[in-house]
């Protein structure tokens, strides 16, 4: 019996000492660091030391290794060297740890060398690259030439008939697509190609950049360039862009100069003529005026037709063909309005002189003839005093028949002669500022035949 409890009793005793055993083995790290064939202290010292001897900047580095600790002394040139001689020791097989005793120099001396090492190298390479440093500017001062004789060769633009502005413009492109192609040639030459994308980035932005900035000197330039392609207008010519009027003196880049009829610079910007409703008084010589006149509603209008026709007929300055016309426009309630028209030549008659004599002339006629132009007449009505006025009778019912006699003995009065010439004020100051200014213009020299001008 004592022998099964002895037996026992070893079985319990080498099961818990089994047990702790492995609970032990279980708290140790899964895996142990070793080392195989590690090289000495030594061995990494000198390969260390090769290492540092082929990198420029290194020399004066002092190494030292104990128990696999690399311990670096000494000056070096720049941070940048510290950071990667520390990255290059730690990376050696057998190095535990680094210590960085290294220092940079404070003397100014010693901070230029490095940047003295730097010029001279630059310096070498390029005497060595100076053959074809040569060659790229020759390259580009000839295409820059060539570029610039192309751009005085403006004939065939001419002939296509290209305004001058356009020319002009088409001429810059020109040079700058030639000495662009030797710029490319020069990078090519210098292996620089590599810059071409950089720059034509750079000038993307810039170009971005400046057209917001200068987007209003751009809509005017190519404003110009349109205006003097499509020659709306010539010097001289009368014409109203929205509600601004005026005759054109020239053509700038950016604007249009006008002469209003009260003798005032008008400048106006290309962008705007170009998007704005214009309209051109001069390109046709004929010209309409009209006027509105209100006769009384008692009148027999074809009388009253015939009289202004006549009137107008043997004014001086209206044109026989397209003969004068006269149109009911409307019928109101106390007089019917109609419209009088009529053409001159605007090379021998003013238009405003014109239209403010038949206007004289038509009036005077119609007052000779009694053909009343009456104002409006308002009616009140009383309603509690309408017994005392029931036998009160309108004035108008009692004009009646006067207005109709009148209208019966209407008759073509003597037409009196007026100047109603052309008026050559503003064009006489138009010339003298062409002939005063040394302003760019655009626009071809005036005509001979220009408004304002009797007709040869």
């Amino acid at each position: 019996m004592r022998q099964w409890l002895s037996l026992a009793l070893l079985i319990g005793v080498f099961g818990c000492h089994g047990a702790f055993a492995q609970q032990a083995d279980s708290e140790q790290p899964d895996t142990e660091i070793k080392v195989v064939n590690a090289p000495q202290d030594q061995a990494i010292a000198a390969r260390l030391g090769e290492i540092t001897a082929a990198i420029n900047g290194l020399e004066q580095v002092d190494i030292s290794v104990s128990a696999g600790v690399v311990t670096l002394q000494g000056e070096i040139a720049s941070a940048q060297l510290r950071n990667e001689l520390t990255t290059i020791a730690s990376r050696l097989e057998g190095v535990v740890h680094v210590q960085n005793q290294l220092q940079e120099p404070l003397a100014v001396r010693s901070r230029l060398a490095p940047a003295a090492e730097k010029f001279r190298e630059m310096l070498a390479t390029t005497v060595q690259m100076l053959p074809l440093l040569l060659l790229a500017v020759l390259a580009v001062v000839l295409f820059s030439l060539l570029g610039s004789w192309l751009s005085r060769r403006n004939a065939l633009l001419r002939r296509i008939g290209l305004s001058e502005l356009a020319t002009n413009l088409g001429m810059r492109f020109v040079r700058l697509i030639v000495t662009s192609i030797g710029i490319l040639i020069a990078l090519e030459l210098l292996d620089a190609t590599a810059l071409v994308s950089a720059m034509l980035g750079v000038a993307g932005v810039i170009g971005i950049a400046l057209g917001f900035a200068f987007r209003n000197i751009v809509e005017n330039y190519l404003a110009g360039v349109l205006l003097s392609t499509r020659n709306p207008f010539a010097i001289g010519d009368f014409i109203q862009v929205d509600e601004m009027t005026g005759k054109v003196i020239r053509l700038t880049s950016r604007d249009t100069v006008l002469m209003t009829l009260d003798g005032n610079h008008l400048r106006i910007p290309n962008s705007q003529i170009i998007t704005s409703p214009m309209t051109n008084f001069t390109r046709n010589p004929l010209r309409r005026f009209e006027f509105n006149v209100g006769v009384s509603v008692e009148l027999d209008l074809v009388r009253v037709r015939e009289l202004a026709i006549s009137t107008l007929s043997n004014m001086p300055g209206i044109l026989t063909e397209p003969r004068p016309r006269v149109l009911v426009l409307e019928l109101g309630d106390s007089a019917v309005t109609v419209r009088v028209m009529a053409w001159i030549d605007q090379r021998q008659t003013d238009f405003l002189k014109a239209r403010s004599e038949a206007i004289r002339l038509v009036k005077t006629a119609f007052d000779q003839a009694g053909i009343e132009m009456p104002e409006p007449i308002y009616r009140l009505h009383m309603v509690d005093m309408a017994a005392q006025n029931s036998s009160y009778t309108p004035d108008n019912s009692t004009d009646a028949p006067e207005a109709t006699s009148a209208a019966a003995a209407i008759s073509a009065p003597e037409v009196a002669v007026v100047d109603v010439s052309a008026d050559t004020a503003i064009e006489q100051q138009l010339n003298d500022e062409l002939k005063q200014s040394a302003e760019e213009n655009l626009l071809p020299a005036a005509d001979k035949k220009a408004v304002g001008k009797p007709a040869s």
